[in-house]
């Protein structure tokens, strides 16, 4: 093992051809073109009964942006729905980069909350190949044209050669892999595949945490004379939509030596977000030989080479050797600017060569108002800011580590004869929300504010040193200035000491000697911001837990601390105007928040979840599956008492004594649409199977007054729910009216 990295080779670890998809992906012609789902919409009437709770989300909205805060969703934005994406780059909880099948980097979620949906096409991998016989061929490696903006002068990177075709390409996906093979494309004698690879990798908590992707290409040449080939890999200095043109950005050649050469971006951001640092490198071999453009001009005035002058270039001399360098100086507002990095090699007729780049980016730092929180990754790379070129250069030292473990997870479940072919694909590609679902892994550490919090603080410099901690007393008591200085550093230390009580702070759980992975957020959705929403947390966390099951166990144990907050403050819930706590002792939050995570919980506001009738049930049954499956006795003593909480605080919704609990007329759990009344199949099938759980849970603890009073609640709750039952299946509820014999699937959710 060297630099905390396992050696395939000592370990065992099967061999991987980069160059060959798995046996079983995802495929699309690049020439492919998507059809976007169909827009929802509202009818009429559903528009008339709406508009209330609309106005409602609307004024929302707007006090929420005139704070600087961000809404669970603005019904107004327009987003770009497309269906062409494919796997997502980077590791978990650190930022992701969307990538289309057609070669597009789109999708880039490289802050909290904030998703860029469109492309930027500057962003490109190219081909360049020459032959002895005078044949020569370039093309970017991407099946779509960009639009050539208007007062366009033909610098931009419109001018480069766009002419793929795509129905010679095809593109597998199997995440966190890709392939891309390009069959004659762009010299009809060699054939080039990429291989996407980013470091996901299950049971793994270091490297799966890191912000970066590694690209191979496997180069392969069927012609009888040698081809002289140059891959080129473009990057804008942006984050996404119109970033790139604020200007201030600059960029930097960099070489390691062990070989790696690039260039580092360093992007300066806006809106009080952390820089951001991007590294685009490639490994310099015997066979292959890298250069650099550390920058170009993508559009606007800024001085340096244009992205037209930059492709002829490579077209013209195969490399960047001639280009006189030139330090960059940081771009103008309304400028755009990019960088390249180019390998150039030597393919001998009938030979296989491969060429490896890779693409890291550092943001250290994840704030969320005037919180500061580091990212898991900053315990391997530090906090400077600095660590993209040396996360760019271990990539490339040790992603044939990863695939080889990657392929070891995948390979028994791709050969399992017993699945259909398109179940597994389907198992792993969809965990690509793992790394594109917003998800951010922090370092477990509890947060600071930052100084810029104290503007808007309230504080006194009053003369009493009894309302200072810890303040030094001083030598002189007579020097007023000293005294001053010194009752403005106890201010400032008290500013910063961290900020735990009344937050739903998992890791305050733990127990000594117990390791602190780090805290786990992941957003719903793309137009639905809220963390860890809890109620289909319920669903998608058996994925976390097989593969994953420190996150998982971190998730619980925040939510555990969630259950025994209790947060007064009010606020509005869009659906009938009415003011309520936000959060009250012994319910489990519907989310962990949005614009203050763990601190200010339930960020949903269409209804009061305080009274929803099944998520209490399905943090029990969470936890109990959790134990069930680690055997973790310290998770389990640590989250007991929330769980006898949470169970405790739904007795309040069994009227009548029976010991089940009855849905009370309204949208009270995760079907926030549908209206349930009385005894229903979904929440009363979960609390069943919730009482049983804790009384499970109950004798793992050790807590046998417990067990047997869960037990015995569990049998009077079983034997009501089996009133739904119509000798089919269960119905809705139990209040007769025409809707109480449909059936809802769901219902199978409480058979645990």
């Amino acid at each position: 093992m060297e630099n905390g990295f396992i050696d395939a080779t000592s370990s065992g670890l099967v061999e991987v051809d980069a160059g060959e998809p798995a046996s079983l992906t995802w495929q699309r012609q690049l020439d492919s073109i998507p059809k976007p789902p169909s827009s929802f919409g509202l009818s009429f009437k559903e528009t008339i009964h709406l508009a209330p709770t609309g106005f409602r989300l609307w004024r929302y909205t707007k006090e929420e942006e005139g704070k600087g805060r961000t809404s669970i969703f603005d019904i107004f934005r327009k987003h770009l729905v497309t269906s062409d994406h494919g796997v997502p780059l980077g590791g978990i909880g650190a930022g992701s980069i969307g990538r289309g099948y057609r070669g597009e980097f789109q999708r880039f979620k490289l802050l909290p909350k904030a998703c860029e949906e469109g492309p930027i096409l500057a962003n490109q991998f190219s081909a360049f190949v020459s032959r002895s016989n005078g044949q020569n061929y370039s093309t970017v490696l991407c099946a779509r044209n960009p639009k050539i903006p208007k007062g366009s002068t033909g610098v931009g990177i419109e001018s480069w050669d766009w002419n793929l075709k795509g129905d010679k390409c095809t593109y597998h996906a199997l995440f966190p892999r890709s392939w891309t093979i390009y069959e004659g494309q762009p010299d009809p004698e060699l054939r080039i595949t990429c291989r996407q690879i980013s470091p996901f990798i299950p049971h793994n908590y270091k490297e799966s945490s890191f912000p970066v992707s590694v690209f191979t290409f496997t180069l392969s040449n069927t012609g009888r004379t040698s081809a002289d080939v140059t891959l080129l890999f473009t990057w804008a200095n942006s984050v996404g939509g119109i970033s790139g043109f604020s200007g201030d950005h600059f960029n930097t050649k960099m070489k390691t030596k062990d070989g790696v050469r690039g260039v580092v971006l360093y992007h300066k951001t806006t809106n009080g977000q952390p820089p951001l640092t991007f590294a685009i490198a490639a490994k310099e071999t015997s066979q292959v030989h890298v250069s650099e453009c550390p920058c170009f001009l993508i559009s606007g005035n800024s001085h340096g080479i244009s992205a037209r002058d930059m492709w002829h270039e490579i077209k013209k001399h195969g490399s960047f050797d001639n280009l006189s360098h030139e330090e960059c100086s940081p771009s103008e507002p309304g400028s755009d600017i990019g960088a390249a990095v180019a390998a150039s090699l030597t393919v001998p007729s009938g030979s296989v060569r491969r060429v490896t780049f890779s693409l890291a980016w550092d943001c250290p730092e994840v704030r969320f108002g005037d919180k500061t929180y580091y990212k898991r990754y900053t315990k391997y790379y530090g906090t400077s800011g600095e660590a993209a070129i040396n996360i760019a250069r271990d990539a490339i030292s040790e992603h044939s580590t990863w695939e080889s473990q990657i392929e070891s997870w995948q390979r028994p479940i791709l050969e399992d004869k017993r699945l259909p072919d398109w179940y597994p694909i389907t198992l792993f590609n969809e965990l690509y929300y793992l790394n594109a679902g917003g998800t951010v892994w922090t370092d477990g550490s509890p947060p600071t504010r930052s100084l810029v919090s104290l503007v808007e603080r309230k504080f006194s410099l009053d003369k009493s040193r009894s309302h200072l901690d810890n303040a030094t007393v001083t030598a002189n008591q007579d020097d007023i200035a000293i005294e001053i200085l010194e009752r403005m550093t106890s201010i400032l230390e008290k500013a910063h000491v961290p900020l735990v009580s009344n937050a739903a702070f998992g890791t305050c759980l733990l127990q000594d000697g117990e390791e602190n992975i780090g805290q786990f957020l992941y957003l719903e959705g793309n137009e639905y911001l809220m963390w860890n929403t809890y109620d289909v947390h319920f669903y998608s966390s058996f994925a976390l837990l097989m593969l994953f099951p420190k996150l998982e166990l971190s998730i619980q144990r925040d939510f555990a601390a969630a259950v025994m907050m209790h947060d007064p403050s009010k606020r509005e819930i869009m659906s009938d105007g009415k003011w309520v706590p936000r959060k009250v002792l012994g319910a489990v939050p519907h989310d962990i928040g949005l614009n203050d995570p763990w601190f200010e919980v339930n960020a949903y506001n269409l209804f009061n979840t305080d009274n929803w009738k099944d998520l209490n049930s399905k943090f029990v049954l969470q936890v109990w599956r959790d134990i069930v499956a680690t055997g973790d006795k310290s998770f389990a003593q640590a989250v007991w008492p929330s769980v006898y909480t949470a169970m405790a605080f739904m007795d309040q919704f069994d009227s009548d004594r029976d010991g089940m609990i009855e849905n009370q007329g309204f949208p009270d759990q995760t079907y926030d649409a549908w209206t349930t009344t009385g005894v229903t199949a979904y929440s009363g099938g979960l609390w069943v199977a919730a009482l049983e759980a804790a009384s499970s849970i109950a004798c793992h603890v050790g807590d046998k007054a417990s067990a047997a009073y869960f037990h015995i609640k569990y049998q009077k709750a079983k034997s009501v729910y089996g009133t739904l039952w119509n000798g089919s299946y269960f119905n809705y509820d139990n209040t007769g009216s025409s809707s109480s014999r449909c059936i809802l699937a769901d219902q199978l959710a409480g058979q645990w």
